[in-house]
């Protein structure tokens, strides 16, 4: 009797040991920060009826991320709405040496509007809100973001996704140039010594 409780014990613990660790390979897959989370209400015949909504934003920190919006009664239903759309709508952001922005950039949707601009290294991530758990969750150790106007997340984080979109590498302005990548720098490199003189 003692042995089989035992046995079964031990293999709880297993099981436990098991699932911790395939999600922790999970976790370290994706970050996901809440960004923000809304009590809504619905009004019906009978009164209202109160809800949640969660705005998530979810990472790979190695250049992909996304975000997603869920709505749900219980805030944990709510998040993993939200968790699962934001996996679907990852996108790609080319990055700099793993680090920042490979140049600046200005955007904006509805009354939100940001400026992204890339930083040597040891800036950090300057940037406030939503904005930093955007950075955060795609990798960006060093960059120096403002919002100006509208504070409401939702706008912020959408303009901020459109100034991401935005970002390009060298490698693909070469690519749609028909030229290579030593070719647009070296023509920089060639008119500065130029103008010193």
């Amino acid at each position: 009797m003692a042995r089989t409780a035992r046995t079964q014990g031990e293999r709880r613990g297993r099981g436990d040991g098991e699932r911790q660790s395939r999600g922790d390979r999970e976790e370290s897959e994706f970050a996901e920060k809440l960004v923000n989370i809304n009590r809504v209400a619905k009004v019906v015949k009978g009164g209202r009826r109160f809800g949640f909504a969660a705005l998530v934003v979810v990472g790979d920190r190695k250049g992909r991320v996304g975000y997603g919006a869920g709505k749900a009664r219980e805030v944990p239903e709510a998040i993993r709405k939200a968790t699962d759309q934001a996996r679907r709508n990852m996108i790609r952001v080319p990055l700099r040496e793993g680090r920042t922005l490979h140049h600046d950039i200005t955007s904006s949707y509805g009354a939100g509007r940001v400026i992204v601009r890339a930083a040597k290294p040891g800036t950090g991530i300057i940037a406030g809100g939503p904005m930093r758990a955007i950075f955060e969750a795609l990798g960006i150790h060093d960059v120096v973001a403002k919002s100006v106007g509208s504070a409401n997340p939702h706008n912020m984080i959408k303009a901020t996704f459109a100034a991401l979109g935005h970002a390009t590498s060298p490698r693909a302005v070469a690519g749609r140039r028909g030229k290579k990548v030593a070719e647009i720098f070296g023509r920089r490199d060639a008119e500065a010594p130029r103008e010193q003189a």
